[in-house]
């Protein structure tokens, strides 16, 4: 088997991941999420900041896009994978990344960074929205 990569799709899928960030984090659950960081509302990046952030964020969704695109097609390599379906692997590639990389480091930062459960709750939930949406994008478009 040949182990192809769909840089198109990789393309697509950090740029709807980052519209995903920009809704969550900002209409969604923006001032609560600000409230449990303890910042103030009031304070605005300036635009140094403002382009250095939009600039790490997409290049963290491309990493994120590239590796599990790496995952997704690795696992195709396993018998009868294919016959579970495409809605069935993209689930079951996202929820275990999710459940095994992300939502550990989640659970360790309410007692060692002592944030809130609401703060974690909001910020595993983009995780696993965004490992969701990722996950559809790279095996539909395979």
């Amino acid at each position: 088997m040949e182990f192809k990569i769909n840089f198109i799709a990789i393309g697509v899928a950090v740029i709807a991941n980052f519209v995903l960030g920009y809704l969550w984090y900002t209409p969604l659950f923006g001032k609560v999420w600000g409230k449990e960081m303890g910042y103030d509302p009031n304070m605005k990046p300036s635009q140094k900041e403002f382009v250095k952030g939009i600039f790490y964020m997409l290049l963290g969704n491309f990493l994120c896009a590239w590796v599990l695109a790496h995952n997704i097609t690795a696992w195709q390599f396993v018998p009868d994978v294919k016959e579970m379906g495409k809605i069935s692997n993209a689930m079951s590639s996202a929820i275990f990344t999710w459940l095994g990389f992300y939502f550990p480091v989640h659970l360790g930062s309410t007692v060692w960074e002592q944030k809130s459960w609401k703060l974690v709750g909001i910020n595993a939930g983009y995780h696993l929205a965004s490992l969701l949406l990722l996950s559809f994008i790279i095996t539909f478009c395979n």
